[in-house]
């Protein structure tokens, strides 16, 4: 088990990264290197969305291959939550 893991099932501490604004696939690596960083101190990354306002394809393809396997998600907004809904129906189809 990874670190990662560890930390979130062992109720272990937490770092929120706080994502405002747009998050688009040009942002991913920079994203990525902050959850991994945060793993790498034995942190679970929370990825708090509320100020969320655009978000392309790619990028939520990672929120959702991501949450609860590499981080967590926080105050998701509602149009994110109803597009992983759909994205999820589609990819069960």
């Amino acid at each position: 088990m990874n670190s990662r893991n560890r930390s979130q099932k062992s109720g272990g501490p937490t770092v929120t990264i706080q994502v405002a604004g747009k998050l688009f696939h040009g942002h991913l690596s920079y994203l990525n290197q902050l959850v991994e960083s945060a793993a790498e101190y034995g942190l679970w990354p929370v990825l708090g969305l509320a100020r969320l306002e655009e978000i392309d394809h790619p990028a939520l393809a990672y929120l959702m291959a991501g949450e609860a396997h590499d981080f967590a998600i926080a105050a998701c907004p509602d149009f994110i939550r109803k597009w992983m809904a759909h994205e999820r129906r589609n990819q069960a189809a």
